[in-house]
């Protein structure tokens, strides 16, 4: 282990790197040198740890178990809530880039999905317990966070805090930003899909699963339910029919307009025309059933959920529909017909803060130095951008109680890119959005390349990498600092 010893002030001369930005902080720092971070999610776990990690105290407040939101369950921390899967890991894809980003600036939460990975072809998917489970005992062992049980109604303006409640803040602590933000909150819809039960799966009937990876790449890690043209139709037709959970009169047509594409409810999806969730979720091409030897009319994707592989999530499957007609609908698909079901999909109103207006490219709040904001709550969408926002608002705090100066992550980088859309996006219709190669910029990629859109990604991606190799190598002179 290397412990610096010298003046913490003296450290501002290191950081300086190639196409990064130092910033001023006037903000005056705390008598009290530690950081509060109200949430133990993912964004609240990754900051405690960025900062525990450079030797600042922290003190990690989280409601659960005492208390719990409406679509939480789980005691440990950074519960898993959708799906279980983290995306692509091809750096010729913006989430895979932002994910080998995080892993090598040192991110708890890809350190976490890796330790706890299940297959999935190419993409990284996570059993959820051994996931949060890793998480929490990791920063539970922290010499450098204190873990405090209960529910946070007040913010202490006079300390350092990074407020990261996620998009299911409790009602006290709602009020409290909504006062601190000087405004109202922003809103969207999120959906989850269904988990069954692997053994309850029919493989052997006519019409049965099989597993397949499309184009037959990679490992075959997904089962798959082929459907005919009859069994589709008659199943599309039971969808788009189905009785939904009850939502106010107001939130009908609000919903259909406020819901992340990614998480549009299966049966909103459907009613948009009859062969729609044949390009989506339903989606054949590329799978072919071993019976027949032919690509089925629609194939349902089955994602193996936890290591044991007991588990299976509905790929794409979000819904809205009573527990009842889910397990009546979606029986009509062939190989579910005696499904048992682990869990119900659910559908619940997420809130996010107008970043644009509010933060700065450090997840800072303009108007109080003081407060930083990561996660969901603001405006940051999936569990990658998620961490990575919790990622720089921990470094940027725990910076402020070091007294450095702050630092930003160029727009070269996914991380960077994502801080820079978060403070800069539009102000009138701030919707929240992941990362993508649209918002990364890259000054030394400019017209035409050989080779098109593969490669530039590469490029984008090789220049992004050796950046943030070099930025964690200037880092060690801040890890592992003694517990102040």
């Amino acid at each position: 282990m290397r412990i610096y010893t010298g003046n913490l002030y003296n450290l501002k001369k290191i950081f300086f790197y190639r196409r990064g930005k130092i910033i001023n902080d006037t903000q005056k720092i705390p008598e009290t040198p530690e950081i509060n971070i109200i949430g133990a999610g993912l964004a609240g776990c990754e900051a405690a740890w960025q900062a525990a990690e450079r030797g600042v105290k922290v003190k990690l407040f989280e409601m659960k178990p005492v208390k719990f939101s409406p679509a939480h369950s789980d005691k440990n921390f950074a519960e898993l809530v959708c799906s279980n899967s983290f995306k692509a890991k091809s750096i010729e894809n913006a989430v895979g880039l932002l994910k080998k980003e995080l892993e090598t600036g040192g991110s708890l939460i890809i350190e976490a999905a890796y330790a706890s990975q299940v297959p999935a072809g190419g993409a990284l998917a996570v059993d959820r317990d051994n996931f949060a489970g890793y998480i929490t005992d990791k920063i539970k062992s922290h010499r450098n966070i204190e873990v405090i049980i209960g529910e946070v109604g007040k913010i202490d303006l006079n300390k350092i805090n990074i407020i990261a409640t996620g998009p299911l803040t409790s009602e006290s602590l709602h009020e409290e930003i909504r006062l601190l933000i000087g405004g109202e909150y922003l809103e969207f819809f999120d959906a989850a899909a269904p988990i069954v039960s692997m053994d309850s799966i029919d493989f052997v009937s006519e019409g049965g699963a099989f597993y397949a990876s499309r184009y037959d790449k990679g490992d075959k890690d997904y089962i798959n339910c082929p459907l005919t043209k009859e069994e589709y139709e008659i199943f599309h037709k039971a969808l788009i029919s189905a009785q939904t959970v009850k939502l106010r009169g107001f939130e009908t047509e609000y919903i259909e307009k406020n819901v992340f594409e990614g998480c549009m409810p299966v049966e909103i999806t459907a009613k948009r025309g009859e062969e729609t969730l044949l390009f989506g979720c339903m989606k054949p091409v590329g799978i072919t059933d071993p019976k027949t030897g032919k690509q089925p009319y629609a194939a349902v994707q089955l994602r193996q959920d936890n290591k044991e592989g007991t588990m299976y999530n509905i790929v794409g499957f979000q819904t809205n529909l009573t527990f009842p007609e889910q397990k009546r609908v979606f029986s009509l698909i062939p190989a579910l017909k005696n499904c048992e079901f682990l869990r119900y999909g659910v559908m619940h109103r997420n809130t996010f803060i107008n970043s644009p207006e509010l933060l700065d490219n450090c997840y800072n709040l303009k108007e109080n130095g003081n407060i930083y904001f990561a996660g969901q709550i603001t405006g940051t969408e999936g569990y990658v951008c998620s961490a990575a926002s919790g990622f720089s608002a921990g470094i940027a705090a725990a910076s402020k109680i070091l007294g450095l100066p702050g630092y930003i992550f160029p727009k070269s980088t996914a991380i960077g890119a994502l801080a820079h859309y978060i403070s800069g996006g539009s102000m009138h219709r701030f919707q929240p959005m992941g990362i993508n190669f649209g918002i990364i910029e890259n000054p030394e990629i400019t017209g035409k390349i050989k080779g098109g859109k593969k490669f530039i990604r590469q490029k984008i991606a090789e220049i992004s990498l050796e950046y943030m190799t070099n930025w964690r190598n200037s880092q060690k002179h801040l890890e592992k600092l003694p517990g102040m």
